[in-house]
């Protein structure tokens, strides 16, 4: 669950929501191997709470397949909902958040008489207008007519570039992303950001791979295409044209993009150069230019992240017909807006989604306009959401179980019988250097200059995005907001930040079945505090080792030491390049690398917080059981039921290629099966299928 600013400008990977055995025969299961849910014996404490004993499948052997045995009965008893690509315990959660938050909406969008200016009033009027179905089909695409003339109206060179620059202001996604960040090497600067995009499909590979599934979805795409073309307008011809025309320039792109797996390279994505070399490097996208226009006339200097990428956007924009990119331009500002407009324009889209995902049924108005409320008013949202939804005692414990589980992480990277004293004295620095963010920021979001009203739900959505990138924008010469979130409150995630050096947790997470106050220490460990775990470690994985304490990109690694942790993750990759979902479909071991070490160092030391914590209250004497499990039994389980999720095979396609989260069962039994913790707990044998030989079983952290 890593977070890096992009050219969505605050986009977060997002670990919790993507989440998503061998030949051997099965082994009987016995006492120890599978503990029966039973009525505890009489010296047990009475039946706990948090853990969720009916979703188990005692009929697989928990040495077999651990994600099986733990949520076996609710993946039988729980179909995928037809309008959900996957369904889990992340979208359990955020369903019970939904409703908290509709209920919300729904009051603040029925008082009319909120004071002007104020959180409600905006809220609730954007809300209002995005659920105002019919002003939206009467209105048609003539709010969006001012941005296509715009666009039609460029004849040169200088045209095109200010209609980029508004481009990036709307966030259509066209061509690349510009954006203020920290500066990877000097994190207590900001810096202006260029970025490879304008890609509509999920991902490069879509527009370059010659096998059936990705000829498949091309030609859905270009179904999409003509289609959306003619409901602008156009006639049958035209839309067939100017379809080709869009394909042929993405895959332009696309053959001139990094691979998912080369963009995880921070270092080959940082190179930083004066604004006069980006000019003379660029001439024909005229950085300086664009940059005047987005308010940035102060920068001397910009960080390109793929130098490749713009020098064929270069040649791309003299080259082509003015034409063809204006046609390429009006489909990203369209379909950037598609939620604002008629109905039409997102039943085409979602068709093409139905080929992407296998999503049965489109989502509910209600719930795609929330999002997208939280999407635009996300802390004014969250501070209604706030006040209605999280407890403060909530936040106190979990901070707590921070301090335990930070803890635990110094012991572990003390007793690292592979990494040398002084990468260790620099590891630790790094550790006490985090800072912890919970629940919601300590200063919210000023809203006092987006203007939002009942007349036009367009009207609001340009206005946001306008106001969302002068926002960022305006960071650049300010000392870094060390404040600022990356995630709404509400959001069931949770994130770490290499350049602050940052663990967050929204509120939204911070609930049932990740967190529960009245749980039993080994429920909340293997749920929220494997989650704690993951963020503490993804500061130490292949990308976030690669910073220092104060956030810097620096290597502060002996180089022994970055060869050891090398050696060590690559038997992670290994192990993850032989999973299999379906048919003919492996992870990329490279790809998910970081959410892999993320997780195996995460519930490794938030198992060592348990057992600190049990020792505290208990010290040697007997632990306490609950359903008829140990306290090490139940944390594996709530770790296992936290991952419980059924999966369309469209989506886990996808998954695989774009994501750099596994799918569901391996985020579970990947990191089990190199545990002794979790044989011991559960009896499993030399020969189980959850244990792997010594000589392949991975520790990093």
């Amino acid at each position: 669950m890593k977070k890096r600013t992009n050219a969505s400008l605050l986009v977060v990977a997002a670990a919790g929501l993507a989440l998503a055995s061998c030949a051997t025969t099965a082994q009987a299961p016995t006492a120890a191997a599978t503990p029966a849910p039973a009525a505890a014996p009489a010296e047990e404490v009475p039946k706990g709470v948090g853990l969720n004993i009916s979703n188990l499948d005692p009929s697989v052997a928990p040495c077999d397949n651990f994600f099986q045995y733990a949520s076996g009965n609710w993946l039988k008893n729980n179909p995928i909902p037809a309008a959900e690509v996957r369904w889990g315990s992340f979208n359990e959660l955020a369903d019970k958040n939904s409703a908290i938050m509709r209920q919300i909406l729904e009051e603040a969008a029925a008082n009319t008489s909120a004071q002007k200016g104020t959180n409600a009033q905006k809220v609730g009027d954007y809300y209002a207008t995005a659920m105002d179905s019919m002003a939206i089909e009467k209105a048609g695409i003539t709010p969006l007519k001012p941005e296509l003339n715009r666009i039609a109206a460029v004849k040169t060179l200088d045209n095109l570039q200010m209609a980029i620059a508004r481009d990036q202001q709307l966030q259509t996604g066209a061509f690349f992303g510009a954006y203020v960040g920290q500066d990877d090497k000097k994190s207590d600067e900001y810096a202006v950001n260029l970025y490879q995009g304008g890609l509509s499909l999920p991902d490069r590979d879509y527009y370059l791979k010659d096998d059936a599934r990705s000829k498949s979805i091309r030609a859905a795409y270009q179904t999409y295409l003509v289609n959306t073309f003619k409901l602008i307008g156009d006639n049958q011809a035209t839309a067939t044209k100017n379809a080709a025309t869009v394909i042929r320039l993405e895959t332009r792109l696309a053959k001139a993009s990094k691979s998912r797996v080369d963009l995880r390279d921070p270092y080959a994505n940082y190179n930083k150069m004066t604004l006069a070399e980006a000019q003379k490097k660029y001439p024909n996208l005229n950085p300086k230019h664009i940059l005047e226009h987005l308010g940035l006339s102060s920068a001397k200097q910009v960080i390109v992240g793929q130098p490749a990428f713009f020098q064929e956007l270069n040649t791309m924009l003299k080259a082509e017909p003015m034409a063809d990119l204006k046609t390429y331009m009006r489909w990203h500002l369209v379909t950037a807006f598609t939620s604002a407009l008629p109905k039409a324009y997102g039943d085409e889209s979602f068709k093409f989604t139905q080929v992407l995902t296998g999503a049965k049924k489109q989502q509910p108005r209600w719930k795609r306009m929330l999002r997208s409320t939280d999407g635009a008013l996300g802390e004014a949202f969250g501070q209604m959401y706030v006040d209605k939804a999280f407890p403060p005692e909530a936040k106190q414990k979990a901070l707590e179980m921070v301090a335990n589980i930070k803890e635990a992480m110094g012991e572990h990277i003390r007793g690292l019988e592979w990494m040398s004293a002084a990468t260790k004295q620099e590891a630790l620095r790094k550790l006490n250097a985090f800072s912890v963010k919970i629940g919601y920021p300590d200063q919210w979001k000023d809203y006092s200059a987006l203007n939002i009203s009942r007349d036009s739900y367009l009207s609001n959505v340009l206005a946001a995005r306008q106001w969302s990138y002068q926002d960022n924008v305006k960071k650049f010469g300010k000392p870094v907001d060390r404040k600022e979130w990356g995630m709404t409150p509400p959001t069931v995630n949770a994130y770490y930040n290499p350049s602050l050096n940052e663990i967050v947790f929204p509120a939204g997470i911070m609930q049932p079945p990740f967190f529960d106050p009245n749980a039993d220490d080994a429920v909340n460990y293997g749920g929220m505090g494997a989650v704690i775990g993951h963020e503490i470690t993804h500061g130490f994985d292949d990308q976030g080792r690669q910073y220092d304490a104060e956030g810097n990109l620096k290597d502060w690694w002996t180089k022994e030491d970055a060869e050891k942790f090398t050696q060590r993750a690559d038997i992670v990759g290994k192990q993850f390049d032989a999973f299999q979902p379906i048919d003919s479909v492996f992870v990329n071991g490279k790809l998910t690398m970081g959410e892999n070490l993320a997780d195996l160092g995460g519930l490794n030391i938030a198992y060592t917080a348990l057992q600190k914590q049990l020792q505290k209250q208990y010290g040697n004497g007997p632990r306490p059981k609950f359903d008829g499990l140990t306290p090490e039994q139940r944390f594996f389980l709530a770790y296992a039921q936290i991952w419980r999720t059924n999966a369309r095979p469209e989506y886990l396609r996808q998954q695989v290629m774009t994501d750099p989260h596994s799918p569901a069962q391996f985020r579970t039994n990947g990191p089990l099966q190199n545990m002794p913790q979790f044989y011991e707990a559960f009896g499993c044998k030399e020969d189980a299928k959850m244990v792997r030989a010594q000589n392949v079983r991975a520790k990093v952290w």
